[in-house]
């Protein structure tokens, strides 16, 4: 399945400046005020137990998000069988990401090597998987030495959430925040700007 996003140009912009930076003028997702389909969606993340903090925010937008649409959060546990080899625990880490992806799920893989999309873009990526058939949405965030070939191959979609590497905690608090920002433009409400 394909996905469209228009291309959002990022002019160049030098880091250091006496003049402020301009206003960035945001487009319109093009499914703001309209119907979409909410699929459930499922974060599939790979590591170890979570710190109290990440566990806080996790929960603090589940909740946000129950509104909109159901979430299940599944943690994988990173490197299950205490593999010396990297390759050996990749694969691991590969097959419980597989088994718990069905064969409907619209898979969105997050790496630093995806495509970068902005906020609007993300509210776009929903509404495309909800118009697309597919009965639940699973982003994947990958262990420490990211993700097999397999999962790969099964993605609709690679994206990352920053050009910066983000620890698997830290990029689930992203996109957590991310999916609540992206139906919060699907409905037109005031909370990105």
């Amino acid at each position: 399945m394909a996905i469209s996003f228009m291309a959002t140009p990022h002019p160049k912009q030098p880091y250091a400046s006496s003049s402020p930076p301009p206003q960035r003028k945001g487009r319109a997702c093009r499914y703001t005020g309209q119907a979409v389909r909410a699929l459930p969606i499922r974060v599939i993340t790979v590591g170890k137990k979570r710190s109290e903090g990440v566990r806080l925010l996790v929960d603090e937008y589940k909740t946000k998000l129950k509104p909109y649409c159901s979430f299940e959060d599944s943690l994988v546990r990173s490197n299950p069988r205490n593999a010396q080899d990297v390759r050996a625990q990749v694969e691991d880490e590969e097959a419980a990401i597989v088994k718990l992806i069905g064969p409907d799920d619209w898979v969105v893989v997050l790496d630093e090597r995806g495509r970068d999309v902005d906020s609007e873009q993300m509210a776009e990526l929903l509404g495309d998987a909800g118009n697309s058939g597919a009965s639940r949405i699973s982003f994947c965030i990958g262990g420490a030495y990211g993700h097999g070939s397999e999962v790969r191959k099964r993605a609709n979609l690679t994206i990352k959430l920053s050009s910066l590497v983000l620890n698997h905690q830290i990029a689930l608090v992203v996109l957590m925040e991310q999916l609540y920002r992206a139906w919060t433009i699907l409905k037109g409400q005031n909370y990105h700007h």
